[in-house]
């Protein structure tokens, strides 16, 4: 009988560590599957960034006649009421994919109205290297609301940049 209580003792010995095993490898599992979602999250970020950036871009230099404006709120994107027939430079108005909310951070331009967005999430950021040129400033983010998305037209490039450097993404000052 001794023999035959050894045996249930390995038996019961080798079922818990498969379950641990199992369960260390569902962990892993898991972890490998968020970090996957974050990454996508994030490529989503850049896509949607980059729209709200051609917009804005779109309607700055669409302003009829010689003094060009950004728009005052995000919903002129979606129509553009300064010409008889309306325009549309934006689709939609999209949700920010790292919070899920359509509630964006707005930089704000030196003349008024608004030169891009960014996210209002303060997660840090898994992608730091290897943007596409337009967002080369992307990599020194240490958070996702550093991550800005703005339109800044040649001949205002440089107080554009003075101010972007004024006012980081994500402060309260905006």
């Amino acid at each position: 009988m001794s023999a035959g209580r050894r045996e249930r003792g390995f038996t019961l010995a080798g079922a818990l560590i498969l379950i641990a095993v199992l369960g260390a490898g569902m962990a892993a599992y898991g972890e490998m599957a968020s970090h996957a979602a974050q990454r996508q999250k994030e490529e989503e970020l850049l896509f949607v960034g980059n729209q709200f950036r051609q917009a804005i871009a779109a309607f700055y230099e669409g302003t009829p006649g010689a003094v060009k404006r950004f728009p005052q709120k995000l919903e002129q994107l979606l129509e553009d009421q300064r010409f008889p027939v309306p325009r549309r430079h934006l689709r939609r108005l999209y949700a920010d994919p790292m919070t899920g909310q359509r509630q964006w951070g707005l930089v704000e331009a030196p003349q008024g109205g608004i030169m891009g967005v960014y996210s209002l999430s303060t997660a840090r950021p898994i992608k730091t290297g290897g943007f596409a040129a337009r967002d080369l400033t992307l990599s020194e983010a240490t958070r996702y609301s550093d991550w800005a998305f703005t339109y800044g037209p040649a001949a205002a490039a440089p107080a554009a940049a003075s101010s972007s450097e004024n006012q980081k993404p994500g402060s309260p000052e905006r």
